[in-house]
C-alpha cells in the first residue's frame, strides 16, 4: 500500500499523542500508586518538562544528522518503550527519572514532526501544518474515550497501558520502516544542515508566547481535567474523563477542519477568535457550578486552543532569518516545556489555593496572546522553495 509522505507523519502525530495520552488519561490511578498528593504529583511531572527543555535546546544538530526516518524510530518507539516502565515503578524518584529520559526523545520527536510536515507543507503548496496536529488531537481523543472505558471496568493501569502501548510500538515500527526524509527547504540562503542552539529571538517572542498559552491550555486540559472532575463534583469514572474526552474531541476537530479557514480569512483573525473562546472555557471552569457545564468549558477550551500553536509553528517556520529547524525548535522549545512544566505547576496552585483557581492561572497568558496575535500572519503565509 502506497502513502502520502503526509499520511506517515500524520500516523506519527497520532501515534506520540496516544502513548503519552495512556498516561495523562491514568494520573489518578498513578496518584494513588505512589500515595502522592497533587503538588507532589506536579513535581514528578517535571522529569518531562526538564528532558524535553534540554532537547528542545539541543538537540536539532542531531537531528539533522540522524534526519527524520532515524529520529522518529529513536524517540517515537524509545518514548512507548520508556511509557511502559512507569505502571511497574516504586515511588515517585523513580518515575521523575524516567520521564525526564522520556522528555529527552519527547523534545526531539517534536521538533522532528513539526520540521518534516513543514517540509512536505511546502512541497505540497498549500497548509497541512494543522491536520498534522489534528491527528495530535485525534490520537488524545481516542485515548482519553478509551481510558474513560477502561477505568469504569475496573482494569488496571498496568494492563491497560501495557497493551495499548505494545500495540502502537508495532504500528509505529511499521509506519517509520516505509518513510522517506522529505527534501529539505532554502532558508535565508541557507539550508537546515548548518543548526545552532535553538534559542529564541526578540522578533520570534509575539509566537512564542501564543505558542506557550495554547499549550498551557492543553496541558491544563490533559492533565487536570480527570481530577478536576473527581474532586470537584465527585462524578464516576466514566463521566470524570469525559472532560478530557470532549477536550481532545474538539480540539481534533477544529484542527482537522480549520486548514480551509485560515487560508480564507489569515491566521491571525482566526487565531484571536480561537484564543477568545479558549478564554471563555477557561472561565467557564473555574466558575461551573455543575458538570455540564464544567464539560462545556473543556469543550470550548479544546476548540479554543486547537489551532493556536499550529498557526505559530507554520509563521516560525516561515521566518527567513534562521534555518526553519532552529525556528520551530525555538517556539517548540518555550510551548512544549510549558506543555510539562504548567500542569505541575497548576498541581502547586490546586494544591495550595483549589482546582478551580487553577485554571483561573492560566487567563492572564491567554489574555496576552491575544495582544501578541499581531504576530501572525495576516493572510495565507508564502511558502518556501525547496532546496535544489
Amino acid at each position: 500500500m502506497h502513502f502520502q509522505p503526509q499520511y506517515r507523519v500524520y500516523i506519527a502525530f497520532f501515534l506520540f499523542a496516544m502513548s503519552t495520552g495512556s498516561l495523562f488519561s491514568r494520573l489518578p490511578d498513578l496518584q494513588v500508586q505512589l500515595g502522592v498528593n497533587k503538588a507532589e504529583l506536579g513535581m514528578t511531572l517535571i522529569g518531562m518538562a526538564i528532558g524535553s527543555l534540554i532537547s528542545l535546546t539541543l538537540s536539532s544538530p542531531i537531528i539533522v544528522r540522524l534526519g527524520s526516518r532515524t529520529t522518529l524510530a529513536i524517540c517515537l518507539l524509545g518514548v512507548m518503550a520508556l511509557l511502559s516502565l512507569i505502571p511497574l515503578l516504586p515511588s515517585a524518584p523513580f518515575v521523575f527519572a524516567t520521564l525526564f529520559l522520556m522528555g529527552l526523545l519527547a523534545g526531539a520527536l517534536e521538533i522532528c514532526l513539526n520540521v518534516e510536515i513543514g517540509r512536505i507543507e511546502a512541497q505540497a503548496g498549500f497548509g497541512i501544518m494543522n491536520r498534522a496536529h489534528g491527528c495530535w488531537s485525534l490520537g488524545f481523543f481516542v485515548t482519553a474515550i478509551t481510558a474513560s472505558l477502561v477505568r469504569q471496568a475496573g482494569i488496571s493501569m498496568q494492563m491497560h497501558m501495557h497493551v495499548l502501548l505494545g500495540l502502537m510500538f508495532v504500528i509505529g515500527a511499521v509506519t517509520i520502516a516505509g518513510m522517506k526524509n522529505a527534501p529539505v527547504l532554502t532558508t535565508a540562503g541557507a539550508e537546515d544542515k548548518a543548526p545552532h542552539f535553538a534559542l529564541p529571538t526578540l522578533a520570534l517572542l509575539p509566537l512564542c508566547i501564543i505558542g506557550t498559552s495554547a499549550f498551557l491550555i492543553e496541558g491544563a486540559g490533559i492533565d487536570w481535567s480527570t481530577i478536576y472532575m473527581e474532586e470537584v463534583f465527585d462524578v464516576s469514572p466514566f463521566i470524570s474523563g469525559s472532560g478530557l474526552t470532549l477536550f481532545a474531541f474538539f480540539m481534533a476537530l477544529a484542527r482537522l477542519t480549520v486548514d480551509p479557514v485560515v487560508d480564507r480569512h489569515g491566521a491571525r483573525l482566526v487565531g484571536r477568535v480561537l484564543l477568545s473562546v479558549a478564554a471563555l472555557g477557561i472561565a467557564m471552569a473555574w466558575i461551573a457550578p455543575s458538570p455540564t457545564l464544567a464539560l462545556f468549558g473543556f469543550a470550548l477550551m479544546g476548540a479554543g486552543c486547537s489551532a493556536v500553536y499550529p498557526m505559530a509553528v507554520s509563521a516560525a517556520a516561515q521566518r527567513t532569518d534562521r534555518p526553519a529547524v532552529i525556528n520551530v525548535a525555538a517556539i517548540a522549545q518555550m510551548a512544549f516545556v510549558v506543555f510539562f512544566l504548567g500542569p505541575p505547576l497548576l498541581g502547586f496552585v490546586a494544591e495550595a489555593f483549589g482546582i478551580r483557581n487553577a485554571y483561573l492561572v492560566c487567563l492572564p497568558l491567554v489574555l496576552g496572546s491575544i495582544l501578541a496575535s499581531g504576530a501572525l500572519p495576516v493572510g495565507p503565509a508564502r511558502r518556501k522553495k525547496l532546496a535544489a
